[in-house]
């Protein structure tokens, strides 16, 4: 078994990604990977929250190393994943944005919009996005840094309206 696939890799859907997730898993099972399935497991319709909320904080809590999370458009589960402190989300829907946001931006979710790329992109990009590693390079530590800090003083700052 390869390096990348003793990678632990959590997935989640709701009822606009499940198609999609569900060829991510089949697609990684036969990479050798072991991915953890969250749901949804059909498509009656479920709230996206509930899942990137769930694949974030396991990711976060350090149970997986990556998650994929996917529905309509990717952009909810983004904005909902990165609610959790730790966790680094983004959308991608290319190879070039799924590399650079692991080698530049050290993201562990990736999350894809079953809405708006087929089949054969997404496997593409989760296989970029899985291959690349964090360069790790001085000016991405001290940027991630930023972020961090910024997490922390978060929660003390009074909401905005």
């Amino acid at each position: 078994m390869s390096e990348q696939s003793d990678l632990r890799v959590v997935l989640g859907a709701d009822h606009a990604g499940f198609e999609l997730k569900e060829e991510i898993k089949r697609f990684l099972e036969k990479q050798g990977y072991h991915p953890t399935d969250l749901g949804t497991n059909g498509r009656e319709a479920v709230d996206y929250p509930d899942l990137a909320l769930a694949v974030a904080e396991g990711v976060a809590k350090g149970q997986f190393d990556r998650g994929i999370m996917v529905c309509g458009t990717g952009i909810g589960s983004q904005v909902a994943a990165n609610k959790v402190p730790g966790v680094r989300a983004s959308v991608c829907h290319d190879t070039y944005s799924a590399k650079a946001s692991r080698l530049h931006n050290d993201l562990n979710v990736l999350c894809l919009g079953g809405r708006v790329i087929g089949p054969e992109l997404a496997l593409e990009i989760v296989s970029a996005w899985l291959a690349t590693e964090f360069s790790g390079e001085e000016r991405h530590l001290r940027r991630l840094a930023k972020i961090r800090q910024a997490e922390s003083t978060a929660c003390r700052r009074p909401a905005a309206r």
